[in-house]
Order: structure tokens, then sequence, then C-alpha cells
């Protein structure tokens, strides 16, 4: 058995995926590996494995992510980790968000080699999708922007209880305290931090877990770019979006089952 093989294989087993996941997973790097349009850098099969493969799958280790069915992966570009999870999790529907149409392409070009059906790639941008709005169980995002523009991008799409899994690199407390005034101008809550495990070339990885707590107020999404342009920080006053939660963001009963309530695996905030 090759060495890729066999780490395909460790995948499987350690993450209990269904049968056939370790054709599809291997599916999925041959044609970054072979398709001349692959929106990747990391084109080789034996660092895809895990600079692909096993980075995403690190999502399963939240268990909203686990359970959820209707999962949206924003700025999906090369498919990862959206095409990954959706091999994870056939039960679950997998829109892969991009704003740039010929990613796009080359997901459908990926889950069609790789046979993967509950995948849906759509050509739109967050704050433009619709379809989209108050109807997913968890929103995904892996190199995309920072904690401020995910949340703010992510709180208008999720359910009540839904929440945003975000892979972050080493946590950087300015860029958490402006993910967190987003979470107060939007409805959200920073529930857990989790350590990823480090592998060559990427070391002191979390997984930032946002829960929607609240409404989101009407005002979000705000159009295109401006979640980038002019973003939420924790310097605003309430008003601007600060640290404050504003008026009209109205918090949602709080039951045994709720996140809040349950012991963290990461560190809580």
């Amino acid at each position: 058995m090759s060495a890729l093989r066999s780490r395909i294989t460790a995948l499987v087993e350690e993450h209990g995926l269904p049968e056939g996941s370790a054709r599809q997973l291997r599916a999925l790097l041959d044609v970054a590996e072979h398709d001349p349009l692959a929106p990747t850098t990391v084109t080789d099969p034996a660092t895809g494995v895990d600079a692909h493969l096993a980075d995403a799958l690190d999502g399963l280790r939240i268990a909203p992510l686990r359970g959820a069915s209707r999962i949206a992966d924003l700025g999906a570009g090369a498919g990862f980790p959206g095409l990954v999870l959706a091999v994870a999790l056939p039960g679950a529907e997998v829109t892969l968000l991009e704003s740039v149409g010929k990613k796009v392409a080359y997901m459908r070009r990926a889950a069609e080699a790789a046979g993967i059906t509950n995948a849906m790639p759509v050509h739109a941008r967050a704050e433009e999708w619709v379809a989209g709005l108050g109807a997913q169980d968890v929103v995904t995002a892996r190199a995309l922007a920072p904690l401020t523009a995910l949340v703010e991008y992510a709180a208008p799409l999720l359910v009540a209880g839904g929440s945003l899994v975000a892979w972050k690199g080493a946590p950087d407390p300015e860029e958490e305290a402006d993910g967190l005034a987003a979470a107060a101008a939007t409805g959200m809550e920073l529930a857990e931090i989790v350590p990823a495990p480090s592998r060559p070339g990427a070391a002191h990885r979390s997984l930032y877990v946002f829960v929607k707590v609240a409404e989101t107020p009407a005002k979000y999404p705000r159009r295109a770019g401006m979640a980038r342009k002019r973003p939420i920080t924790a310097a605003g006053s309430p008003a601007e979006g600060g640290p404050c939660r504003p008026p009209g963001v109205v918090p949602w009963p709080v039951h045994g089952n709720d996140v809040r309530d349950r012991q963290p695996e990461g560190r809580r905030r």
C-alpha cells in the first residue's frame, strides 16, 4: 500500500467516515493535481492529503458541524473544506459559496469526478445570497477573512442556534476582540476555541466557533464589500458595532441543552 493511500485510509478510520470515502477523497486530490485550472497552489497529493483533507476533517471535532443538515462553506475556492465535509457527512446538504466563476466551475468538475452528490457550488457572494438567509445550520470558512467579517457574513445565514466554524491560525488578540464586537452587533456569541493538530507548514491553528444566540438586526447583511471596507471593530462605539450589544439584538431564551451550558473542548471567552 502506498504512503498516500495509507494516509487517506488512516484519516477515514480516525474520523469514522462512510464506506467509499477513501476513493472520493483520493479523487479530490487527483483533480487538484491534474486540472490546469485548479485554484490552489497545493497540487501534490502527498502534500494535499494533510493541507486539504486532514485540515478540512479537523472541523469534525466540532459537534454542531458533525450534526448539521445544511452547511454553507463561504469563499469555497477549490472546495476545501466544503467538498471534504460533503464526503464525510453524506446526509448533509453542503452549499459551496464562491464569488469567482472559474472556481465555481472547478468545484463542479471536482464534485463530479469524486461522485459527490450532496454538494452544490453556488456563484454568489455571502452578502448577496438571499436564498440562504436564516437557513443554514452551520457556516464554515477557511482562510477567507478576519473574524469580524466572517461573523458578519455568517449571522444572517444561520438558523437560531446555528454555528459559524472558522479555520484560523494562532489566536490574535486584536482579531478576537473585533470578532467579539461583530458578534455582539449581529446576535452571535463566541462559544469555544478548539486547538487543531499542528502539521508541517500549519502550526498553531485553531477552530473558532460562534453561535447565533439572538436575532440578527435587519440591517445585516450590509451591501457587498462593506464587512471588509468598514469592519465592525472593538474600538467602535455601540452604534457602529462596538463591544456593547446594540438595541434591537434580543437574546433568545437559554435552555438546558444550549451550547452555553455545555463544557467546551477549547477555551471560552
